[in-house]
């Protein structure tokens, strides 16, 4: 591995052991992290758990084959004072926000569960394939102590695929908010993408990787002095590990003037107008970016 350029941030890097027919992402988000974060006041509890999630949206995003697909995570609520979650990933652009019950939240103590930030939620994975144009939506409970066991639980059930997931977020002095993450699959049958694969749960195989990447501590995946390499080596220096450096990570807040005016141009032009103040102009808040946009009428018209 000391020929490879070694990856650090805001990329994943892309393994696979084909002896033990196992395939896997690391990824570690930094500044782009901060960039999604900044743009929200979070506290602390919820910080925590949208990095996580965007971590996992990197990991699962970077399965995709096409450059144009995406990749969407949703997480609802059931009662919770976590309302909704969303992030999405698409040729490397991630976005994510999270809309919470301020007041709810503070009670939920600082390392909450699942079940204490959702209620009965359910997460949503989607996966939107831009050549064939075809979609394809698992659901599953918010189960377990953190979204990765539930990410675990849709590959089990929607994809037939044994999956470890691991997920970690923490707040630095220096470097703001740090994530990282890992995913390792059993594909027995190759690196097939999104082939849904009929596996035993007992291969010898499987179990070793799983069992070796369980190892893998929270302080690693966020430590800004250990390159994603170094984890991949310590893991797996046993076997043969062929390593690729993914596609590089950035904010990717798709919203704009034009892009917004071309959505209102869909309404009618009476409710256009309800919805314009005195200037004439409609107030549209983007949820990711928390940026207002004041789209004048006459720019929405142009659009129809």
């Amino acid at each position: 591995m000391s020929e490879i350029i070694e990856t650090w941030f805001d990329q994943p890097l892309l393994f696979t052991i084909s002896e033990r027919h196992v395939r896997g992402r690391l990824v570690r988000l930094g500044p782009t992290l901060n960039t999604i974060i900044a743009a929200h006041n979070y506290p602390p509890v919820a910080e925590k758990l949208l990095a996580e999630a965007l971590a996992l949206t990197v990991l699962l995003g970077s399965t995709l084959k096409d450059e144009g697909s995406q990749l969407t995570l949703q997480a609802q609520t059931g009662g919770g004072p976590i309302e909704l979650l969303v992030c999405d990933y698409r040729g490397g652009e991630l976005r994510g926000y999270l809309k919470f019950d301020a007041e709810r939240l503070v009670g939920v103590g600082a390392d909450p569960t699942l079940f204490a930030l959702f209620g009965e939620g359910f997460l949503a994975i989607t996966f939107d394939q831009a050549v064939t144009g075809e979609r394809y939506q698992g659901i599953v409970p918010l189960e377990g102590s953190s979204i990765g066991d539930a990410a675990e639980h849709y590959f089990e059930q929607s994809e037939q695929i044994p999956s470890l997931i691991k997920l970690a977020a923490r707040h630095d002095a220096e470097a703001g908010c740090l994530a990282g993450g890992l995913l390792l699959q059993h594909l027995p049958e190759g690196e097939v993408g999104r082939d849904r694969l009929h596996v035993r749960h007992d291969h010898p195989e499987w179990e070793h990787a799983k069992t070796i990447a369980a190892t893998l501590k929270d302080e690693e995946l966020t430590d800004p002095a250990t390159s994603l390499e170094t984890l991949a080596w310590r893991l797996f220096h046993e076997d043969e590990v062929r390593v690729q450096p993914g596609v590089a990570v950035s904010r990717g807040c798709r919203c704009s003037i034009d892009y917004f005016a071309g959505v209102l141009s869909k309404f009618p032009e009476g409710e256009r107008r309800e919805m314009a103040d005195d200037d004439g102009l409609v107030q549209v808040d983007c949820a990711f970016c928390s940026r207002v946009f004041p789209i004048p009428l006459d720019d929405i018209a142009a659009h129809g």
